[in-house]
């Protein structure tokens, strides 16, 4: 990647400062919120803070190991290009494309952004761990209203049942597996995503209006989880998905209903639990990449690619019954406002539809990267 040529009126890139320091104002903000929410809630609880594992390990672990693999995958390949088999130009060629790409504003991004996410993220995680302690009947039993949405399935599509619907349509054999795959894909999807967007955006404000979006989907997802408590029709009505054959996403449903269980009877034990149904943060952060892709990718095929995972994505909340129609509504209006407020608060401007936003005269002055 190449870097646009500093001019005269910009003879150091000083004036970046200012318009990053307003990029990632937002960013810093929500991860401080709810960083505080989390620490307020445990204290008030007594219970502890968690690093929830995940994708290749706890959160702390796999987000610099995403990054060490990124800076590799950038500079790597195209250092042995460059050099061209000769062994003499490695090292400077290497230094070049360091020196190119790794810019200080490049770092900036990579730093506040993933230190930002992983704030947030691990506050989510904890925050709906603390939702059944949190949200009580009175009575010491969590309060939820899957009756109520399931009625509202019930009354939107005429006495019939979404899930149902779909297993008689799409069947319960090839289907099943390959929306399982579709699904299960969203958890390694989620850091890769980031970091890819910090690393090896075009734009650098690019990179903070994708980490931003992704920061307001994890906070509104979490205050919706408090508004509407849910457990999903998965675990409410487990009799209609009997017919489903094993996948994996048999077992992580098992996992986390386990995990709430243990959570219930010790809340000291290990692990968290994840059980929350409205709204569907699958939607809401599959809809964000491809709403955000849809403006900053110049390659068709990544956003059409883009578009069809975010509706496979959503079939698949529905087949296996991880939510109801209103999850998923509501995790598409929270895509929206999440895109919206991240582009504003990172200084995009918003052209007419398919269209590549540019950043405003508030962001202008950060350096642009070429594609690769």
């Amino acid at each position: 990647m190449t870097t646009r040529t500093p001019t005269s009126a910009e003879p150091d890139q000083k004036p970046a400062r200012a318009p990053q320091r307003r990029a990632y104002a937002m960013l810093v903000s929500i991860a401080v919120i709810m960083g505080s929410l989390a620490l307020i809630c445990s204290w008030s609880l007594g219970y502890p803070l968690r690093d929830p594992d995940g994708f290749l390990g706890p959160a702390w672990i796999r987000l610099p190991l995403l990054v060490a693999g990124a800076f590799i995958a950038d500079v790597l390949p195209r250092t042995l290009y460059r050099a061209r088999g000769n062994p003499g130009r490695f090292k400077p060629e290497a230094t070049l494309l360091v020196k190119e790409h790794w810019t200080r504003e490049r770092i900036t991004l990579v730093v506040v952004g993933l230190v930002s996410f992983y704030v947030t993220y691990v506050s989510y995680r904890n925050l709906k761990n603390f939702l059944p302690f949190i949200m009580s009947d009175g009575d010491g039993h969590a309060k939820k209203y899957d009756y109520q949405l399931y009625k509202l399935d019930d009354w939107l599509l005429f006495g019939h049942n979404p899930s149902t619907l779909l297993h008689d349509v799409l069947g319960t054999g090839v289907a099943a597996h390959f929306l399982s795959f579709v699904y299960v894909l969203f958890l390694p999807m989620v850091p890769v995503s980031v970091v890819v967007w910090a690393v090896w955006s075009r734009n650098i404000s690019f990179g903070y209006w994708f980490i931003t979006a992704q920061c307001i989907c994890w906070a509104l997802g979490t205050a919706s989880y408090y508004a509407i408590p849910t457990m999903g029709p998965n675990f409410y009505a487990v009799w209609l998905y009997h017919d489903l054959p094993h996948t994996g996403v048999a077992d992580l449903q098992d996992a986390l209903y386990d995990g709430r269980q243990n959570i219930l009877f010790n809340p000291f034990a290990d692990g968290v639990q994840s059980v929350a149904g409205f709204a569907s943060l699958h939607v809401a952060i599959t809809v964000t990449l491809a709403l955000i892709g849809q403006y900053t990718l110049r390659t068709r095929a990544f956003r059409i690619g883009l578009w069809v995972y975010a509706g496979l994505t959503m079939i698949a909340t529905t087949y296996f019954g991880w939510h109801y129609i209103a999850d998923d509504i509501a995790g598409l209006a929270i895509a929206i406002i999440a895109v919206y407020l991240a582009g504003l608060g990172t200084g995009q401007k918003f052209d007419r539809w398919g269209r590549r936003s540019h950043p405003t005269t508030a962001t202008s002055d950060v350096p642009l990267d070429e594609p690769v």
